[in-house]
């Protein structure tokens, strides 16, 4: 299954060489829904995708800066009783330990990350 593996990651590429990253709740910033809620890392869409909830395919932007897929956070909401996965570029290995604890701080969110 070795090819697959990076015809995935290929197709990623391919998603982020043709989009342009638009970050709309930077590192700090409260969630519009949960005011409680404060993103950990800059957080925002691809422009131009689409995903379950109709915006864009969501992604978080390391302080590295890259604008290369360094992992994918699939997520189950059981409130929105809905799925996704969340693109990671270039995000450190602490910045990936702080979008899994985001993703898995309640009850009703859980998230595993697959790894590049």
């Amino acid at each position: 299954m070795g090819h697959y593996d990076k015809d995935f990651w290929h197709a990623l590429d391919q998603l982020i060489e043709n989009s342009k990253v638009v970050i709309d709740r930077p590192i700090g910033a409260e969630n519009p829904r949960y005011p409680d809620v404060i993103y950990p890392v800059d957080y925002g869409y691809l422009d131009g995708t689409s995903s379950m909830d109709g915006g864009g395919i969501e992604v978080w932007l390391g302080a590295k800066g890259e604008k290369r897929v360094d992992a994918v956070i699939c997520v189950i909401d059981l409130t929105k009783m809905d799925s996704e996965i969340k693109l990671l570029l270039g995000c450190t290995e602490e910045e990936r330990e702080v979008i899994y604890r985001f993703h898995n701080g309640s009850e009703r969110t859980k998230g595993f990350i697959i790894n590049r």
